[in-house]
């Protein structure tokens, strides 16, 4: 008898295929295009679907419980591999809207709008990635005659490992590297333990543990006034036996901590109700509230002590009524890493730093956060990192509460570059980003990182611990010593042709190697005026930018 799929499998098919990858992401990020400790598709495939898999799992209806998982999917999403698997699925729920089991035939033609999403999402698709794995995967499955749910997923791994071998052959990037896209990688784990998680295997859904904050307790002693209130945070259950759910208004509750307290938000998502309000009294919003429903979580936090944000989807706008602090014209939303590097960012105007860089990737929620912090008519975002700009343009789409623009930085050094350039006056933002564009054509940035496998690149072949000053794709120099590579790295960026040469001083760097620098420049390249900044990044020991 053939096995269909309901919202609850397909729920526990995807625990299994974050469970899976969650035990592979490693080897994943390992599958690096170049040999340094930067490599995170693997980590960011999984962050996204485990958003995905976070979902309660208790909804039957196919169709319902797939578009509940791949929006959750989207706002977790971070990364271009990450996105993409977001959209997949979000592909894929469109494919099964008004499905209540799937059959083989739903399931073929809801993989294939997942492929069409997924292209879709990628201004300019290559092939070799990711892109390709699912497109051929998904085409020859569905030619294979499959009979069950279950035997189509069996044609789908087994093209799909074929795709993969064959991805060193389209993308010469990686037949460079001697490796397979790292993407399609991910994408088999995924694939596999939903396969398993289909045959009755059972994976335990991931826990999310909240980091413990530390807290200054000496900002609020003895003798300290209670200014600011409580930050007071609920997650509420409606409960049929004290209110009518469906009919339920969150207004109810809005309209009652408008009498207490300020900052409010209070969304309604099904029976669940997010409650966000700054009180002086939070034992009058747990009784009120308590009223309609029982309590899931509690937070209440002194603003002495921390100050909080609430991250909502923009989905909510029809159910959120937010009391809005007086919005400026215009923020600036720039992604950095390290302490120096933010500090820099923010001197020059940003007014919400997002944490992230290589290997950090932020997630779509994570720029829908910084948006509203912002709390600007008009956003000018700064992703700073070649795999970041997909998410912000996402989150960018998805936001309706102000006009964002996502500026094209590839690179820490695009986004000094255009940050220390920026004219705001005009108020077009459309314009300002343009300005933004051009004041980033001709500035060259590149990074020096230790490598941790050997490789082979064009004529240069790297060795574990050797140091290499590398730009986009292309690497610059190699050498045993860290110093040595950075100026090699000079060397080949040309700094006859700039007139500023900056040097972002990593968390290994020396004051002895940054001395040596500036007077190798000074002497070499004496029309390039040196700057150095203490970036405290990781990963790269120092990062170098010509303007």
């Amino acid at each position: 008898m053939e096995k269909k799929i309901d919202g609850q499998i397909y729920s526990q098919m995807i625990v299994g295929g974050a469970s899976v990858l969650g035990s592979h992401s490693g080897e994943v990020d390992d599958l690096n295009v170049f040999p340094i400790p930067d490599g995170d598709t693997g980590t960011n495939m999984l962050q996204t679907i485990e958003g995905g898999a976070s979902v309660e799992g208790n909804e039957v209806d196919l169709g319902k419980e797939s578009t509940r998982i791949a929006e959750a999917m989207l706002l977790n999403a971070r990364g271009n591999s990450g996105v993409i698997l977001s959209q997949f699925f979000a592909g894929i729920a469109k494919g099964l809207e008004g499905v209540h089991e799937a059959d083989v035939e739903n399931l073929i033609s809801a993989f294939k709008s997942g492929v069409e999403s997924a292209y879709k999402s990628v201004f300019k698709p290559t092939e070799g990635t990711i892109l390709t794995v699912m497109r051929e995967a998904t085409q020859k499955a569905s030619e294979m005659g499959a009979k069950t749910p279950a035997e189509f997923f069996d044609f789908f791994i087994k093209s799909a490992e074929e795709s993969l071998l064959h991805t060193p052959e389209l993308l010469p990037v990686l037949k460079k590297a001697g490796v397979v896209d790292s993407g399609g990688a991910g994408l088999i784990y995924i694939v596999k333990g939903m396969k398993r998680a289909l045959d009755g295997e059972s994976f335990e859904k991931k826990k999310t543990e909240e980091k413990a904050e530390e807290l200054d307790l000496d900002a609020f002693d003895e003798n300290s006034v209670l200014e600011f209130g409580y930050c007071t945070e609920l997650l509420l259950r409606l409960q049929n036996a004290k209110t009518d759910i469906d009919a339920f208004e969150v207004s109810t509750i809005i309209s009652y901590l408008e009498t207490i307290g300020d900052s409010i938000v209070a969304v309604k998502n099904g029976s669940i109700v997010k409650i966000h309000v700054h009180t002086m009294t939070p034992d009058k919003v747990l009784s009120f509230c308590q009223g309609y429903g029982e309590f899931l979580k509690i937070k209440i936090e002194n603003m002495s002590l921390q100050h909080n944000n609430i991250t909502l989807s923009s989905e909510d706008d029809e159910l959120v009524t937010h009391i809005e602090r007086e919005r400026i014209p215009l923020g600036i939303v720039a992604v950095a890493n390290g302490a120096g590097i933010k500090e820099a960012f923010t001197e020059m105007g940003a007014s919400v730093i997002v944490d992230g860089g290589q290997s950090m990737n932020p997630s779509t929620e994570d720029f829908i956060r910084a948006f509203d912090e912002a709390h600007a008519e008009k956003i000018l975002v700064f992703p700073n990192n070649s795999n970041i700009i997909l998410a912000a343009q996402t989150a960018a789409g998805l936001y309706k509460k102000s006009e964002v623009r996502v500026v094209n930085s590839k690179t820490i050094g695009d986004g000094y570059a255009a940050l220390s350039m920026l004219d705001t006056e005009n108020g077009d933002i459309d314009a300002i980003a343009e300005e933004c564009d051009a004041a980033m054509e001709g500035v060259l940035t590149a990074e020096i990182s230790q490598c941790v496998r050997n490789a082979e690149f064009d004529e240069i072949s790297v060795n574990i611990g050797d140091y290499i000053g590398f730009m986009g794709k292309n690497i610059l120099s190699c050498s045993k010593t860290r110093i040595e590579a950075t100026l090699k790295t000079i060397d080949q960026l040309n700094l006859k042709e700039h007139e500023i040469c900056i040097v972002i001083k990593g968390e290994d760097a020396t004051d002895n190697e940054c001395e040596e620098i500036e007077s190798y420049i000074t002497k070499n390249y004496p029309r390039a005026e040196v700057f150095f900044i203490d970036g405290g990044q990781q990963i790269y020991s120092y990062i170098i930018v010509a303007e």
